[in-house]
């Protein structure tokens, strides 16, 4: 943060940002090729004639990349545009072979959605102006040594790589802001299927456009534009970087330049790359190469109904049918797979929220940050375990020793049951001497029950249960105890 703005004068001021997201799309062929998508491929290996822009090679629109942003637009609750256009995004980069990248520009696939995010417990609409489909650059890679000089070698497997690019409106106002609507949209894409956003392989990219101005004020500020946000957590210090900047500047008397900015993860600063690029410095025109993409209703309609439950109303419903916990609710819809394996746990037990403590607490735990795919315990196995304590067979103490040897095995709790003798005692022979023994040791609880205080009586059940070893049954105990007790 510049030494100049301080705290107070940043108070003074208010943020507006608005943010770019290039989400590349899990199809497995580019975008106007049949050349593969697979990431990790030997360099210049996955190309061909279109993709290295060779002449007289001609684009052919994958229905698969057309399919997936419409999906990726709906799930935005965008209105998705029954007619629209590719156009020539006209630049030089070593890494672009065309010279131009195949972009939409005033006919895009779909505009006016939003999102919502959560901020300190108060739901935000954030808009979203357009979402449109382009082609992807190759990728420069620099290298040498000072004394070899440096050099610049170019991989061009990425290049025609389906993107989608995700406009936001300007209504984020503040760097956590932005980080939970960059949290809440790498979700919903992974939901719907369309991207596996990995950031570190260059699946989900954010530029933000960033202003201030005075608080109170109508009209917005000079923006600037941050690039090379290749984290979220980067994103967020980059924004204060360059909230605290602009701030200082107009607080010195200064004015902002509209401009392009790289961050600097190594600095923690943004600095100036290029003065910022207009529409008409691309030369925008129609791509000739490219029939006008029409999206009939009956071919929306089947997109439409193959979009899945997205986060949100996951989450909103998992608190209104199953009586979750707000915070419970988003940890188990934090992906779809531990949202479906909540789901079949929930339904094998018939105890949505003990379901609940037992993936959030015990597996999670367990798993130690692994994904819950990995987990050595079905989701049917657990459902079953936490269905056993629910109809009183046996104990959670007894579940908590069960557990583990189910995740050693994989087997069911049953068979670890019979395996390893960890039944639960129910017989009233048996639990009855258990019973006598503890109250003959624990005089000074049995009087203050007898006397009136009958809050010992879960004091005496837990020496019953330590006794046991957790096998005793916790109901058939109570009985036993009150009975004894008088």
């Amino acid at each position: 943060m510049p030494a100049s703005a301080t705290p107070e004068a940043i108070a003074k001021y208010e943020p507006v940002i608005g943010l770019e997201v290039h989400v590349q799309l899990n199809t497995r062929t580019k975008i106007f090729c049949g050349c593969p998508t697979g990431f990790g491929a030997p360099p210049n290996t996955n190309v061909c004639p279109v993709c290295l822009g060779l002449p007289g090679a001609l684009p052919v629109l994958n229905r698969q990349a057309v399919e997936m942003a419409i999906q990726a637009a709906l799930a935005m609750n965008c209105r998705v545009n029954p007619f629209s256009r590719f156009a020539r995004k006209n630049y030089f980069y070593p890494d672009l072979p065309k010279g131009y990248q195949i972009s939409q520009y005033d006919q895009p696939l779909a505009e006016h959605g939003s999102l919502e995010i959560l901020i300190d417990g108060t739901k935000k609409r954030i808009g979203v102006t357009r979402v449109h489909m382009e082609d992807d650059a190759g990728k420069s890679i620099h290298d040498g040594f000072p004394d070899s000089g440096r050099y610049t070698y170019v991989d061009l497997n990425r290049s025609g790589t389906p993107l989608i690019e995700i406009v936001s409106e300007p209504d984020l106002r503040s760097s956590q802001e932005a980080y939970e609507y960059l949290s809440e949209l790498k979700q919903i894409m992974q939901y719907v299927g369309v991207s596996e956003c990995d950031m570190e392989k260059g699946q989900l990219r954010c530029d933000a456009n960033v202003s201030v101005r005075l608080q109170g004020a109508e009209k917005f500020g000079t923006k600037a534009e941050v690039k090379n946000l290749n984290s979220f957590r980067f994103a967020k210090l980059a924004l204060d970087y360059e909230i605290a900047r602009q701030v200082a500047l107009l607080e010195a008397g200064g004015r902002v330049e509209q401009e392009t900015r790289l961050y600097n993860v190594n600095t923690g600063e943004t600095a100036g790359m290029r003065s910022k690029e207009h529409a008409h410095d691309y030369r925008y025109f129609p791509e000739p190469d490219l029939a006008p993409l029409r999206v009939s209703d009956k071919w929306l309609k089947r997109i439409r109904e193959a979009v899945p439950e997205l986060p949100a109303q996951k989450r909103q419903r998992f608190t209104t049918n199953y009586g979750l916990r707000e915070y419970d609710a988003q940890v188990l819809t934090a992906t779809r797979a531990i949202s479906d394996y909540f789901e079949k746990v929930a339904t094998g037990s018939g105890d949505p929220r003990m379901s609940a403590n037992w993936v959030t607490g015990d597996l999670m735990g367990a798993l130690k940050g692994r994904d819950i795919t990995e987990a050595p315990v079905s989701a049917g196995h657990l459902g079953e375990l936490v269905g056993l304590i629910a109809k009183g067979e046996i104990s959670g103490k007894l579940a908590k020793e069960i557990f583990p040897k189910m995740l050693e095995s994989g087997d069911p709790a049953r068979t670890v049951m019979d395996r390893e003798g960890l039944r639960q005692i129910s017989d009233s022979g048996a639990l009855e001497k258990i019973v006598d023994d503890v109250i003959a040791n624990n005089p000074k609880q049995v009087e203050q029950y007898k006397s009136g205080k009958t809050t010992v009586l879960g004091y005496l059940v837990g020496q019953v249960m330590k006794v046991s070893k957790g096998q005793a049954n916790p109901a058939a105990v109570n009985e036993l105890l009150k009975a004894k007790l008088g």
